[in-house]
């Protein structure tokens, strides 16, 4: 089994990937995720929590299996792992529910474009982070040439997908590729106490407020304050928004679960101006 996934009663989905210590990426992991992001979809989640059982969180592609096909069939057989590893990435982005991503060890390649996905990610102070992708020829995939200069900046992310220099955990933070820095023997509890206070909370809200820091990066400043307006007002008068306010005015906390799906993730059309 390369990954595991289970989903507890609040609606949170762990998922874990499995396979050695690396978790090297093969076709078998890679439609694995691709399962697992579609089951999250199917159980409408509340949060995914995502690791990578062992030393390492994931060191990116399996280049012996890679490296044992001929030329013809190699770029077939990768066009074929990127396929079902990007079809998870794009079920992960599309979920109103929150991506956390908890890394130790190595994490390089296509790993690393599993870390940048995250809404909040959590690293070790053991891990280290390496593009890795030139160092042996190949070119950026699991969204890493897109998301990278998203958080480091454009000239950064070019220093480190050209030189594949080793960035420490404590560097990942400053240059934003992390959130949070935490001791190895904290990080699943951490990992866990995250991803459970996100799987009770406004699961619409967050979602919502995905694709607005998403459209931020494309849209103008007047589309996107109409789109800010509209998207308030939506949740605002949502079964979470009401709950959110009531639970405040009575100074309670707020029970989101089960609030109706009308609302806070209803406008997933892109910004508009006007």
């Amino acid at each position: 089994m390369r990954v595991t996934a289970e989903v507890d009663g609040y609606g949170l989905a762990r998922v874990e990937m499995c396979r050695g210590s690396g978790n090297a990426i093969d076709l078998a992991m890679a439609r694995a995720l691709r399962d697992a992001a579609m089951e999250c979809e199917k159980a409408r989640v509340r949060a995914v929590l995502l690791t990578g059982r062992g030393r390492s969180f994931c060191v990116g592609g399996d280049l012996k299996e890679f490296a044992a096909l001929p030329g013809e069939r190699l770029a077939v057989h990768l066009t074929d792992v990127t396929d079902a590893l990007h079809a998870a990435l794009r079920l992960l982005a599309g979920l109103d529910a929150p991506l956390v991503v908890a890394v130790q060890g190595a994490v390089a390649g296509a790993g690393l474009g599993l870390v940048a996905a995250a809404d909040v990610s959590l690293a070790a102070t053991d891990a280290h982070f390496t593009a890795a992708y030139t160092a042996i020829g190949y070119t950026p995939d699991a969204g890493v040439s897109w998301s990278l200069p998203r958080l480091v900046g454009p000239r950064r992310a070019m220093d480190l997908l050209l030189t594949n220099r080793r960035v420490t955990a404590a560097e990942a933070l400053g240059m934003g590729l992390v959130g949070r820095v935490v001791a190895p023997d904290r990080l699943n509890e951490e990992a866990m106490r995250v991803a459970g206070a996100l799987a009770r909370g406004a699961t619409e809200a967050y979602g919502a407020t995905r694709r607005l820091v998403d459209r931020a990066l494309t849209a103008d400043l007047h589309e996107h304050l109409d789109a800010e307006a509209r998207q308030l007002g939506a949740a605002a008068a949502s079964g979470e928004g009401r709950e959110g306010v009531a639970a405040f005015l009575a100074g309670r906390r707020a029970d989101f679960a089960g609030c109706g799906t009308e609302g806070a993730g209803a406008d997933r059309s892109p910004p508009r101006s006007g």
